[in-house]
């Protein structure tokens, strides 16, 4: 706030002024989570501003106090429309419907979390493909062991014929509220873990836990493009939820197989080729392998070691895209060896044309020397 003027209150929050109540909640909700204190320890910058958002939204998440301020800005709400003094966020405070939330998001839980049962476990599925499948795509078959609900007690933990009992500590919540300074803070009910519920007769199939161990085979699809390291979630497809709660979600992480040939630049695909002292001075038309099959690439004569060949749209699918990278070839000049006779004094003859030394090697070091420096 520049020069202590009071910013819009609708600026402060994000939000345009004819903003319904729970896009005014939706809003603060966000910005209070982004600076409260206790995620920006020593942060006074952040202080400052969580402050100006919980001032903002006492005053347009109350419609006789909002009015007001529509019709006469700051000025109407006497000095300013937030008291230090109430600083505080339990009932009867225009923040104690929404910071239950809050605090669930900064301090871990939430209020969506409280008595309604166990969230399946998440789970990692590491799935290794070739090169060509992670190029093109594939359709998997996996075997995932997870935490199935019990059929006997349909998840609920309690043995047949028998309820769950409500919490007495937390009264079903799940969750238990205590003073810390201005602020009203909950945390997880100790008496029942916060499930809101007691279990006094266990079941006997799953030991009150809701939960079996199992394995079942399901198909996943791999899109086209993807590489190591990539992950796709299946929602909903891993441990089941006990005792009311949500499944869990199905992670597969992609790991995918080196390739004798191919090397992968994003979505470009490299390979060398290597071609003989006689290809590379005279030309010619050789084969190269792609993703889609050979083809035959043509080498002009005086190609020399190391020069690159672009083939377009031969590489990897753009993954969720449109398109595909480039296929780059580098070409390998292979130095004959085990020359025969005839060979030999082909290339000696060769080397006479040219004007080159035959067997500089065979030079002293001394010799050498007297070349190099006059």
């Amino acid at each position: 706030m520049a020069n202590g003027e009071k910013r819009d209150y609708y600026e402060v929050l994000e939000v345009h002024r004819n903003a319904s109540e729970t896009e005014i909640k939706k809003a603060y909700r966000k910005l209070a989570i982004k600076y409260h204190p206790d995620k920006n320890p020593g942060n006074k910058e952040a202080e400052e501003s969580f402050k100006e958002v919980s001032e903002a939204y006492e005053v347009l998440s109350d419609p006789q106090k909002r009015a007001q301020y529509d019709q006469f800005g700051h000025a109407g709400l006497g000095g300013g429309g937030f008291n230090a003094s109430g600083f505080g966020f339990g009932a009867g405070t225009p923040f104690g419907d929404i910071f239950g939330d809050i605090f669930g998001d900064i301090f871990g839980g939430g209020r969506q979390q409280r008595g309604r049962g166990r969230r399946g476990d998440d789970l990692l599925y590491n799935l290794e493909i070739s090169f060509e499948e992670a190029a093109f795509g594939v359709e998997s078959r996996i075997e995932v062991p997870y935490n199935k609900r019990c059929s006997t007690c349909g998840g609920s933990g309690a043995k047949p014929g028998t309820e769950p009992k409500v919490c007495p500590t937390c009264r079903g919540a799940g969750q238990v509220r205590f003073q810390q300074g201005y602020f009203s803070v909950s945390r997880t009910c100790n008496h029942c873990n916060g499930e809101g519920r007691i279990i006094d007769s266990p079941c006997g199939a799953c030991r009150g836990t809701g939960s079996v161990k199992d394995t079942k085979t399901m198909s996943v699809k791999i899109p086209a493009g993807v590489e190591t390291g990539n992950r796709l979630k299946l929602s909903g497809e891993g441990g089941q939820g006990t005792k009311g709660g949500m499944n869990g979600d199905l992670y597969v992480s992609i790991s995918v197989k080196p390739h004798p040939v191919f090397n992968r630049d994003n979505n470009d695909v490299i390979c060398e080729i290597p071609i003989s002292f006689a290809q590379a001075a005279l030309g010619a038309e050789i084969p190269v392998p792609t993703l889609d099959g050979k083809m035959n690439l043509k080498v002009p004569e005086g190609t020399q070691s190391g020069k690159v060949f672009r083939l377009r749209d031969k590489g990897i699918p753009v993954l969720q895209g449109y398109g595909r990278g480039d296929q780059l070839v580098i070409i390998k000049v292979e130095t004959p060896v085990n020359l025969n006779k005839k060979q030999r004094e082909l290339l000696e003859e060769f080397a006479r044309i040219g004007g080159e030394e035959i067997h500089p090697m065979k030079k002293n070091f001394f010799d050498n020397q007297v070349d190099l420096f006059s």
